[in-house]
């Protein structure tokens, strides 16, 4: 990789700023925009370079040296975007998921979507392996997006361990870090500590989070360098089987109150255009969301396009 110019930091500054709008959506991965924007294993692997004996150890020969070691540059424009986009847009995100969820959720399956097929299409050979790997990650996925919602503890423990699993989920395409929060009934409450800026709870949240990257990027970097494929394979059935969570026609079956006082969907089904107009009364916005559909293919087909092109540049030169 050749040296990166303040305008390549300023492009992956926007993709940190992508990832961290996704993020705030229960449903799609930051992970997922890693992955389709080509900064994925780059992100991985310099995460996992963050370990107190490897940066102690660097550290001794020089700040300069340390930085370099842990790609600082590269994960400061990424976490610099992700934070702007965050503290910037989760007030914005939170009132089109309330008033517009069946357009949001379009534009983020045909999104996730085609990236999946993105990402599969760049494995050559399959075989029985892969195959199989592609299933489990699909079975684990829509696993996961049909557990109900809890009402748990707002203890600064649990928000350290909801910070920890929220952040390993935060890097894998397909899994939402927002959506096991919302699965450890958090998501509100964390939500609402970001626009309201409880920095004590935020400190909590960011220090589990910490932890939980740092040890899960280790283990995500081993699979990758020792078995690419078949690991890509499982990213991607996540990705396919989390599908089944951002369905953007949904009839909601139970809610619960949180402890605030707020209903929050308990259970939710998936339903047809048709089916979502005569349960709730309200129009399925058929044509907008296919619109927005589209718009989310399209843009994966650009990206594809794009470093394609990238590419055929490199070997040229």
């Amino acid at each position: 990789m050749g040296k990166r110019t303040l305008k390549n930091y300023i492009v992956l500054a926007l993709k940190g700023i992508a990832m961290g709008a996704s993020d705030i959506v229960p449903g799609v991965s930051g992970g997922t925009i890693a992955f389709i924007t080509g900064i994925y294993e780059e992100l991985v692997n310099s995460i996992k370079s963050l370990t107190p004996k490897s940066v102690i150890r660097t550290l001794k020969e020089g700040f300069s040296k340390l930085w370099k070691f842990i790609n600082g540059n590269f994960l400061l424009a990424i976490f610099v975007g992700i934070l702007v986009s965050i503290f910037s847009l989760s007030n914005v995100i939170k009132y089109f998921l309330e008033n517009e969820p069946i357009l949001v959720w379009s534009f983020f399956f045909g999104l996730i979507l085609a990236s999946a097929v993105y990402i599969a299409r760049k494995i050559t050979t399959w075989h029985w392996d892969k195959v199989l790997s592609l299933i489990i990650g699909v079975v684990i996925a829509y696993f996961i997006t049909t557990i109900t919602p809890a009402e748990t503890t707002t203890a600064y423990w649990f928000i350290f361990l909801s910070g920890a699993l929220a952040i390993c989920a935060m890097i894998l395409p397909g899994i939402s870090g927002s959506f096991i929060l919302l699965l450890l009934g958090k998501y509100q409450f964390i939500l609402g500590a970001v626009s309201n800026l409880k920095f004590d709870i935020l400190a909590t949240l960011m220090f589990g989070a910490l932890i939980g990257i740092v040890s899960f990027a280790n283990l995500l970097s081993w699979f990758l360098r020792k078995f690419h494929d078949i690991t890509i394979t499982l990213l991607a059935g996540f990705m396919i089987g989390a599908l089944n969570k951002i369905w953007p026609w949904k009839h909601t079956v139970e809610y619960i109150t949180n402890s605030h006082g707020e209903k929050i969907p308990k259970i939710q089904d998936n339903v047809l255009p048709h089916t979502y107009q005569e349960i709730t009364g309200n129009a399925p916005d058929l044509l907008p969301a296919l619109g927005l559909f589209i718009a989310g293919i399209v843009i994966i087909l650009i990206l594809e396009f794009s470093s394609g092109k990238q590419e055929t540049s490199a070997e040229d030169q």
